[in-house]
C-alpha cells in the first residue's frame, strides 16, 4: 500500500457489521467506528471529542468482520480514504466518506 493515501485507526465499532453480497459471488462488510481524542481547554476542562468514520471491507477481510466483530469491539484498522456519491430517493446527490480497510487487528477482551 502506497504512503500516499494510508488511514490508520484504533476504536470502537458502533454497530452490527451489515454484510452485502453481490452477484459475483464477492462479499462487502461495512461498519461504523468511532475513535476519541481528549484534551484540556482553556478553562482548564477536560473535553473528551468523538469522531466517527465509516469502515467498508471486501473479499477475506470483510468475511473477518463478519466472524469475528461485533457491535462495541475495540479494533484497529488500516486501509484508505474513499469518496464516492450517489442520489438517494428524492434525487439530491449524496457524498461519502469511507475507509476502505485492508488490513485489521481485533483489540479487547471482547
Amino acid at each position: 500500500m502506497s504512503l500516499r493515501n494510508k488511514v490508520t485507526l484504533i476504536g470502537y465499532t458502533g454497530k452490527e457489521v451489515e454484510m452485502t453480497n453481490f452477484e459475483n459471488g464477492n462479499v462487502k462488510a461495512s461498519v461504523s467506528l468511532a475513535t476519541s481524542d481528549h484534551y484540556t481547554n482553556a478553562k482548564g476542562e477536560k473535553v473528551e471529542e468523538t469522531q466517527w468514520h465509516n469502515l467498508i471491507a471486501f473479499g477475506k477481510t470483510a468475511e473477518i468482520f463478519q466472524k469475528y466483530v461485533s457491535k462495541g469491539k475495540e479494533i484497529a484498522v488500516e486501509g484508505k480514504l474513499t469518496y464516492r456519491s450517489y442520489d438517494d430517493k428524492d434525487g439530491v446527490k449524496r457524498y461519502i466518506t469511507e475507509i476502505r480497510v485492508d488490513e485489521i487487528l481485533l483489540l479487547g477482551g471482547k
